[in-house]
This record gives structure tokens, C-alpha cells and sequence, in this order.
């Protein structure tokens, strides 16, 4: 079998070339979250529904304000009155008892205008109630806080997504490249004689396999791109994410130290324990609509009845009062609503707090997972660095041992499919170590921005990640 170095020097030069060529501008981390900020649907609807804190805060500051309303009514109506046994006394007239009057309007003109103002003293149903919305700002509050967290990982996973398919693009087109010139460079060599027709088959089978393999890769990365772009509004033909390097995230803090300020900070462990506050406010409050409630009132009123009756027309009925006291309220019987409105807020509360028990594990067991995601991640990283530099020396042994005839053109194809295999593997380990990192920190409640720009220190540049992936590649 003639040598065919000349050849494949050349196949892996032109690889080189192909692959080291200028690549598009990168869009790094920290742009894509800026535009996520103003882009990503579920944060502009946790955006909408944190507006209803302050509301919520204004409702609990006014019930203790105090109330006031206008009153007027008019209609028809009938109004008779029949005093007897009466004292009348009028000057020029002396005084007289046994004294009877009467009134009586059929059919008349009624008015009435009434002014009132109240302002509770006592009130623990109230309280209970200022105590409940209070809760409910803190609560939405804190659904912000969790939304915004949520989307920074949310962003992340999508960029880093995204890095990956595109690797995974980029190695298969690499190959693609060296194997259909290794498949022309096997018919070439058979058609002079030096070498078997299983090397032309061979290399057109492994090229069908990639071509097959093209497609969902180009697939998977439009769905990928697709993803980033809606949630960040930017133009997929302009997103391009940059691969983690070699350097690997801080692995500071103990399993225990995570676990305590996961315990301390995660948003869902504070969110519920905020519901089960609000569930035992809900229960005071009915509890405390069976106590007594006194306010201080303010009215005044205006009652007229005019219209003709039984002693003639021109007949009116007008009565003003005034007062200024305190009001009293005892409830004393509700048919039993009160009670068991009661009943069913204490068993709600029970249930939150059922909830604050199961979601505080929930999240002790993701602490874990992304701990150790993070600490055998960089062992992985470690191995799977070790396992490239191994695929490249044996795929560089096999080429050599293809030259000399003690090798198959198959295995050099396999032994390329092994080095690229290993490649987009450790691109993948890397970006899920960073990945592991920012869960770490956003189930600490920890993840801001400041995390995001320490994860995008940790991105490679353009120009490293448009190294060679492919068939023959030099180290």
C-alpha cells in the first residue's frame, strides 16, 4: 500500500485553514441577560405582578384611616304620626295636657341626606387583615426577587445550550470536511490499485452517518438559537455564545455551608414559609371577627316628607340630628360562618406549613445534586481533559499506522469519531460545571449579577473555541 502522507498533510492543513477562520463577533453572558431583562416573557409577567406590592401596602395603611360618606335618597312616600295624651305648652296659650296631634301625608315627596364618618379605635379583625396584605407586598416582593433569579439561570442554561449545539455543529462539520476528502483520497487510491474498495465503502458509510448526524445537530441548534433569541430579543443570525475555558468555578464553601444558606435564603423555602404566615393571619382574622370593635362616628342628617294628607295639603314632616359619640359592636351570633371559615383557615395553615417542611427538603436534595454536580463535574473535566490529549495521541498513532499499512482507514475513522466525541463532551462537562455553580447560588438566593460576571470571566474567546475539531487535527 503506497504512502499517502503528502495527501493527508495536506487534508489536515485545509481542515486548519477552514477551521481557524475569522468567526462571527460573540455574544457574551452578560449581553444576553441585559436583553433578557427587558425580553424574557415570564419576567415581564412576574415585572406586572410585583406592581401589586404597593397597592397591597396602600390597602393596609387606609383601613385604619378614617371613612366618611355621603348619603341622598328621594322617592315617594306615605308618613302618618297619631300622638295622644300629650303635654303642649306655647305662650299666649297657657299649658295643657291630654293634648293629641296627628300628621299625615299620602302619596308625598320624600328626601334624605345623611353625612357619616367613622374611624376605627378597636378593631382586631382589622389588624388581622393590615397584618395579611402586609404579608401579601412581602410576598410579591419576594416572587420578584425569585422571578429575576430564575431568569438569570434560565438565560444561562439557554446561552450555554447554545454554545454546546454550536460545538456540536462545528465538530461535525470538521469531520464531515476530512472524511470527504479521505473519501476521495480512498477512490483515488483504489482506482490506481493501492488500496482495497472496504476503504472507499467505509469512508462513504461514515459520511452518510455524519451527513444524518448534520441535520439534527443544524436542527438542534436552530431550536436552541430560536430560544435565546425570544427570550432576549435579539436576532438569531446574531447570536453566537461563547464556550466556558479551563479555568473552573470557585469550590469555596462546604456542602453544609451551602445547605445552611439555602436554608436562610432560598426564594421557594421563604416564599413558603411568607404563605404559611399569611394562612395563620387568615385564621386570626376570622378569629378575631368575634371580638368586640368600637369606633368613633361622626353624622349628620336631613329627613323631609312633604305632600298633601288627611288635614290638608301643603302637609311636611322635617327632622335634622347630629352626633358625635363612639360605636360599640359586639357580634354575638354568625349561624356558624364565622367558626367554620375559621376552621378552614387553620387547616390551610396546617397545610403551608406542611409545605415549608416538604419544600425545605425539596431544596436540601437540589443543594446536594448541584454540589456534587459541581465537585465531580470538575473531576470530570479534569478526566475527560486527560481523555482528549489520549484520543489525540492514538488518533495521530492510528494515522500513522494507516500509513504504513498496519491500520484500516476504519480506524482511523473511528479514532477520529472517538477524539470528536471527547471534545464536545468536555465542552459539555464545562458548561455544566459553570451551570452547577450559578444553581449553587441562585438556591442560595445568592445569584445577581455580580455572579453572571464571574461566569462570563470564565468564557473563552472567539478565537480559542474556532479551534479544529475534526478528522486529523494538530495539536
Amino acid at each position: 500500500m503506497a504512502p499517502a502522507r503528502p495527501a493527508l498533510a495536506a487534508i489536515t492543513a485545509l481542515l486548519i485553514a477552514a477551521t481557524l477562520a475569522p468567526a462571527a463577533q460573540a455574544t457574551d453572558l452578560l449581553q444576553a441577560w441585559q436583553a433578557a431583562q427587558s425580553h424574557d416573557r415570564e419576567l415581564a409577567v412576574a415585572r406586572a405582578t410585583q406592581a401589586t406590592a404597593l397597592p397591597q401596602r396602600e390597602q393596609a395603611t387606609a383601613l385604619w384611616r378614617p371613612g366618611v360618606a355621603l348619603t341622598a335618597a328621594a322617592g315617594l312616600a306615605t308618613g302618618e304620626t297619631d300622638t295622644r295624651g300629650a303635654q303642649f305648652a306655647a305662650p299666649g296659650f297657657g299649658q295643657s295636657t291630654g293634648v293629641d296631634f296627628a300628621t299625615s301625608v299620602t302619596g308625598g315627596t320624600a328626601t334624605r341626606v345623611a353625612l357619616q364618618a367613622s374611624q376605627p379605635l378597636y378593631n382586631p379583625e382589622r389588624r388581622a387583615q393590615q397584618q395579611q396584605l402586609g404579608l401579601q407586598a412581602d410576598q410579591t416582593d419576594l416572587q420578584w426577587q425569585a422571578a429575576q433569579q430564575a431568569a438569570m439561570l434560565r438565560t444561562a442554561q439557554r446561552y450555554f445550550d447554545l454554545a454546546v449545539a454550536q460545538e456540536a455543529l462545528r465538530v461535525i462539520d470538521g469531520q464531515l470536511d476530512a472524511v470527504r476528502k479521505m473519501a476521495t483520497e480512498a477512490q483515488d487510491r483504489f482506482d490506481i490499485g493501492s488500496a482495497p474498495i472496504t476503504d472507499t465503502h467505509e469512508a462513504q458509510a461514515r459520511l452518510a452517518q455524519l451527513q444524518a448526524q448534520r441535520l439534527a445537530a443544524q436542527a438542534d441548534l436552530d431550536i436552541k438559537r430560536r430560544q435565546l433569541a425570544d427570550s432576549t430579543g435579539m436576532p438569531p443570525a446574531a447570536l453566537t455564545a461563547r464556550l466556558p475555558g479551563h479555568g473552573e468555578p470557585a469550590t469555596t464553601h462546604a456542602l453544609q455551608v451551602w445547605q445552611q444558606e439555602a436554608e436562610a435564603g432560598n426564594p421557594a423555602i421563604r416564599l413558603q414559609q411568607l404563605a404559611a404566615r399569611i394562612a395563620q393571619a387568615e385564621a386570626d382574622k376570622h378569629a378575631s371577627a368575634a371580638a368586640p370593635k368600637l369606633d368613633l362616628v361622626a353624622q349628620a342628617a336631613q329627613d323631609r316628607l312633604s305632600g298633601s294628607g288627611d288635614y290638608g295639603s301643603g302637609a311636611r314632616n322635617k327632622n335634622l340630628n347630629a352626633m358625635v359619640g363612639v360605636q360599640l359592636t359586639v357580634p354575638l351570633y354568625t349561624g356558624g360562618w364565622r367558626s367554620a371559615k375559621q376552621e378552614e383557615a387553620l387547616r390551610r395553615w396546617e397545610q403551608a406549613q406542611a409545605q415549608v417542611d416538604s419544600t425545605r427538603e425539596q431544596v436540601a436534595q437540589q443543594v446536594h445534586a448541584a454540589w456534587l454536580g459541581l465537585q465531580l463535574g470538575a473531576q470530570r473535566v479534569h478526566a475527560l481533559m486527560q481523555a482528549l490529549t489520549a484520543s489525540e495521541a492514538r488518533q495521530d498513532a492510528t494515522l500513522t499506522g494507516h500509513e504504513v499499512g498496519h491500520r484500516t482507514l476504519l480506524d482511523v475513522l473511528n479514532a477520529d469519531n472517538d477524539t470528536a466525541a471527547t471534545r464536545l463532551a468536555l465542552a459539555q462537562a464545562r458548561s455544566e460545571l459553570l451551570l452547577n455553580q450559578l444553581r449553587l447560588s441562585q438556591l442560595a438566593g445568592q445569584l445577581d449579577e455580580a455572579a453572571l460576571q464571574r461566569a462570563n470571566q470564565m468564557l473563552d474567546t472567539p478565537s480559542n473555541q474556532s479551534r479544529p475539531s475534526g478528522l486529523l487535527s494538530t495539536k
